[in-house]
């Protein structure tokens, strides 16, 4: 088995292009896939030089498309348009229920998307338990709200 993969390394250099493709799914920084693309070279090579060689290729092809193709992939798939508010940051502009009345100047509680959260009225007016109200900040962990 051992003679046969030493005679016949584009087995190993394939194996190696295709594992650094499935790792390459769970980092998503871009950089395994350039550890792949450095094997298609000695996928190519390795009928005619010696191993030594192939790693020496493997390695130099692998930092040039690092300082190449990398760039290029972080500029086409990571576009600004791209970028998604997460966690608490995406409350903002959403739409909730005050379950507990909001008076003038203290805080009270909004229903949104079945989580409950502390909240105070934006311009410092009550709002008044079952009325709809429209996140417009965040401090921490409590929500300014306004009446819709």
């Amino acid at each position: 088995m051992i003679a046969y993969l030493v005679t016949h390394l584009w087995l190993i250099w394939t194996f190696i292009f295709l594992l650094c493709l499935i790792l390459e799914l769970s980092s998503g920084d871009f950089y395994v896939i350039c550890l792949a693309v450095g094997a298609v070279v000695p996928i190519v090579v390795s009928f005619f030089t010696p191993l030594w060689l192939q790693i020496l290729l493997w390695a130099l092809s692998s930092v040039f498309s690092i300082w190449l193709v990398r760039p290029w992939l972080v500029r086409h798939l990571r576009t600004a348009g791209d970028a998604r508010l997460s966690n608490a940051d995406a409350l903002i502009g959403r739409i909730g229920v005050v379950i507990a009345d909001i008076p003038a100047d203290a805080s009270g509680y909004v229903k949104v998307d079945g989580d409950e959260w502390k909240a105070v009225s934006q311009n410092g007016m009550p709002i008044t338990s079952g009325n709809r109200v429209e996140i417009v900040s965040r401090e921490s962990i409590i929500v300014t709200v306004k009446l819709i």
